[in-house]
């Protein structure tokens, strides 16, 4: 196939509604927008249908592994491409097609959204019983392609650029918007802000996210005595509202893929200061240094902060490159374009 629409389906083993269902339900729509035939298995009901149903994709529920090979075995028939995103749906999804030609099963593309290799089944790593059944593989950061099993292609996520709000708008909050799971090191940002000194000057951080570290980071921000400036703000769906409150953005997640908060931020007009590593750089790289700190380098990430509190234009410039960078360059547009290049490549 060389041109012309293509038949897609996404399969994800999920019942949530976090990162990578985001990206598959995004970039499900930007590809039926462009005149292809998709379908999503995977991802909380209520949620994916929200965003599907309007463009017309149908939504098959898959929160097993089991569930995603029987909606393969169900599906596969009519598809060229099946789009798999972790490894339980790589696993699920081979499975279904095990016995099927090459030549008369779809093509298998794997996305790899995070920056390891896939696990393993007993004493075997997965990626040895699977890798002959995956056509192609997409990574969506630097990072995660030096980092999976089997080569990869770079196509990094993307998403619609936001509204540019005023800087002159924004208010004296720093903003943590997170899973509270100890991976996201939100003791680093807390820290970070401690030692900024910026409630002193009436500056708060506003905490976005849940998670079993909640009681933890609680205690932490006492022990520092910046508990009164510090507010939790629990699981936020209206997430682009509460960055445009904000006035800085603090990422000190050490291991994202790619980062989609952040990119989000980005897109906003909303300066961020992050942890130098992984997704991260793919995003941040070559702007203003303070964008970045040393990972778990709680004295860096507080002069950072503190530096561009103090430098209204210094935020402005910051915000404004990095919203052009995501624009040119991690749009839904490039990421759709990308992505049908990889497809048409084993087809």
């Amino acid at each position: 196939m060389t041109g012309g629409r293509i038949r897609i389906l996404h399969a994800i083993r999920s019942d949530g509604f976090s990162g990578v269902e985001q990206f598959a339900l995004r970039l499900a729509v930007a590809q039926a927008a462009d005149g292809h035939d998709v379908a999503v298995i995977g991802g909380a009901t209520e949620r994916m249908r929200a965003g599907l149903d309007p463009a017309g994709i149908p939504h098959t529920p898959a929160a097993r592994t089991l569930e995603v090979t029987r909606a393969v075995r169900r599906l596969a028939r009519g598809v060229d491409v099946i789009n798999t995103h972790m490894t339980a749906a790589d696993v699920g999804t081979v499975a279904a097609l095990w016995y099927q030609r090459r030549s008369r099963r779809p093509a298998v593309v794997a996305t790899r959204h995070f920056a390891r290799p896939r696990g393993r089944l007993g004493p075997l790593p997965i990626g040895a019983l699977i890798r002959r059944r995956i056509d192609a593989q997409i990574a969506i950061s630097t990072a995660v392609a030096d980092a999976v099993d089997g080569p990869s292609t770079v196509v990094h996520s993307g998403i619609d650029a936001r509204p540019l709000r005023d800087g002159l708008l924004r208010e004296r909050v720093v903003l943590m918007a997170q899973r509270l799971q100890p991976e996201k090191r939100t003791d680093i940002g807390i820290r970070a802000f401690a030692a900024s000194g910026l409630a002193d000057d009436g500056w708060s951080l506003e905490i976005a996210g849940a998670g079993p570290e909640r009681e933890m980071i609680g205690a932490l921000a006492g022990s520092f005595g910046v508990d009164a400036a510090i507010r939790f703000l629990g699981y936020r769906s209206d997430l682009p509202a509460v960055m445009d409150r904000a006035g800085i953005l603090i990422a000190p997640c050490p291991v994202e893929g790619l980062g989609l908060t952040l990119l989000e931020a980005m897109a906003g007009g909303l300066p961020v200061v992050a942890a130098g590593a992984a997704g991260h750089l793919d995003l941040l790289a070559g702007l203003d240094p303070r964008a970045l700190f040393t990972p778990d380098d709680v004295d860096e990430a507080a002069r950072h902060l503190r530096s561009l509190a103090d430098d209204d234009a210094g935020r402005n410039a910051l915000a404004l490159a990095a919203r052009q960078r995501q624009q040119r360059e991690f749009s839904l547009r490039a990421q759709a374009d990308g992505t049908e290049a990889v497809y048409r490549s084993v087809l």
